[in-house]
């Protein structure tokens, strides 16, 4: 397609909303939370109806939390970049729509016993 306007129009998927529309050209969750590719979601409440900055890829993303996911996995699911779902989790966490559950720190001592047990292994080799 050619014209005026093409730009904004891709022939096999339609109409393209750019990534800075959807996170209102912010790179970085309102809450400063940093969400882990690994951080698990899920969702804990339902929006009101006509709950202000809450729009469509929201509601997928908590549709899709019900089942808690991974956030690498959303992104994939809803085929968005990262950054841009870390803004919209980081939008829904505002909102006490979802938990996050970060992994768990490994200890410098659990590092420091699982690099002698793979010593150990390829010792017995």
């Amino acid at each position: 397609m050619t014209g005026p306007g093409s730009e904004w129009l891709d022939d096999e998927a339609g109409p393209i909303v750019r990534s800075y529309a959807l996170t209102r050209g912010r790179a970085r969750p309102a809450t400063g939370e940093a969400f882990d590719m690994i951080t698990i979601i899920s969702t804990a409440a339902r929006p009101r109806s006509g709950s202000p900055g809450i729009g469509p890829e929201h509601l997928d993303i908590l549709e899709m939390c019900l089942r808690p996911l991974p956030v690498a996995e959303v992104a994939a699911r809803v085929s968005l970049p990262l950054v841009v779902v870390r803004v919209l989790l980081g939008d829904l966490l505002h909102h006490r729509l979802i938990t996050a559950t970060r992994p768990q720190q490994e200890s410098a001592l659990s590092k420091e016993r699982l690099l002698r047990e793979v010593l150990h292994g390829l010792q017995a080799l």
